[in-house]
């Protein structure tokens, strides 16, 4: 580790005399401390809002719940159906008020990432949305079949629009056209480097509704194997804006070989939303950007080795005598400094002149006297 251009002395003859140019340059003690990472938490269930058909003869809710409708398009496949999402359905006959219950497994749009993040689309608001999938349903009273998905969203937007058509023989294909959101939080990560522990603290705002926060500590112990790509996240609690307790799992985390300051896993919530009747919103997946690289590795310093503290920047004087100069340098004692010298600025060849592990402060280098016109050196301490 280099503090450059820690100080600059030079000396210019002229018309005999000698003039000493003297130029310093303060530093502070520079050590790595707490950083700051950017970090977007995402679900992998996208929440539905209640929708009529095309007739508004039926009413369609989605839920997970035994009791109650949240809305949730539940990752996972509860029916052993082969896709990726499913749901239970309650379907209203508006005009009479009966209620028709059912089941829907649904695929959301896979593959897309057009910032090569390693993150699909669908699940980044950043990104826009414009694809279609396909599922199977049945419900009781109404039928079975196909169900075909047409999914829209802006970029920029939680919110978007998803036409599912129901095929049926029985009423005509049922069309509703519900809102959708994705529920993303993003905000900081502080934590503190360590040799096999990094401990942090997170503070997330839900995009579109900010007043909605989830926070908490952190904590991700290194593989030893692999501990600048691979990490695991311990188990531990948050809270969110109603001072609720969300407790959620352990996961492996891995730093992306194509975008290596982000790092990125998947977890689960015991339970995300507790006002509801069963757990919900239970699978996440966390991104980790860290562009912190206090010792320009190419590592962020996330995974890094932590970094001891830099030497000060030196303080630097220089005597003339009747045999040589006395360049005296005020530093940090055990380090090295290495004392550089050029002819000219600006410099492009610094050569290093004098190496010297200082035992005392100040300590003083002599350096020889020279018939060169202009002569200017630096310190570079390590």
């Amino acid at each position: 580790m280099t503090c450059d251009f820690s100080g600059q002395v030079g000396l210019m003859k002229f018309l005999g005399h000698c003039l000493l140019w003297l130029t310093i340059f303060l530093c502070p003690l520079i050590g790595q401390a707490a950083q700051t990472a950017q970090a977007r938490m995402y679900c992998f269930s996208p929440r539905f809002q209640r929708s009529d058909d095309q007739t508004a003869f039926f009413r369609l809710d989605l839920t997970t719940l035994s009791v109650g409708v949240n809305g949730e398009l539940a990752f996972g496949d509860f029916f052993g159906s082969g896709y990726t999402h499913s749901t239970f359905l309650i379907v209203t006959d508006q005009l009479f008020g009966d209620e028709y219950d059912g089941a829907m497994a649904l695929d959301v749009p896979g593959g897309g990432d057009a910032n090569g993040n390693g993150y699909p689309d669908f699940f980044e608001v950043a990104q826009p949305v414009n694809a279609t999938s396909t599922g199977a349903y049945d419900i009781n009273g109404i039928g079975s079949g196909s169900v075909s998905a047409s999914w829209s969203r802006d970029a920029g937007s939680q919110l978007g629009v998803c036409v599912l058509t129901f095929k049926n023989s029985s009423f005509g294909n049922l069309v509703f056209s519900p809102t959708f959101e994705l529920i993303e939080f993003t905000g900081p990560l502080a934590y503190n480097p360590g040799s096999n522990i990094v401990s942090g603290t997170i503070n997330l705002s839900q995009t579109g509704n900010s007043a909605n926060q989830m926070q908490g500590p952190v904590q991700f112990v290194k593989v030893s194997t692999n501990r600048f790509d691979l990490l695991v996240l311990q188990p531990g609690d948050w809270s969110n804006s109603a001072m609720q307790t969300i407790t959620f799992t352990n996961d492996l985390f891995l730093r992306d070989a194509n975008w290596p300051t982000n790092y990125g896993g998947y977890f689960d919530f015991q339970d995300w939303d507790p006002n509801t009747s069963d757990p919900d919103y239970v699978t996440w997946g966390l991104s980790i950007d860290d562009t912190n690289d206090f010792n320009h590795n190419t590592i962020p310093d996330f995974s890094d080795d932590p970094q001891g503290a830099l030497p000060r920047r030196p303080l630097l004087s220089l005597t003339l005598t009747s045999t040589n100069f006395l360049l005296t340098i005020h530093g940090d004692v055990g380090h090295l400094h290495q004392v550089q010298e050029t002819l000219v600025l600006p410099a492009t060849n610094w050569q290093t002149v004098a190496s010297v592990t200082l035992t005392n402060d100040p300590q003083s280098v002599s350096l020889p006297l020279s018939a060169a016109r202009t002569r200017l050196w630096r310190v570079q301490a390590q």
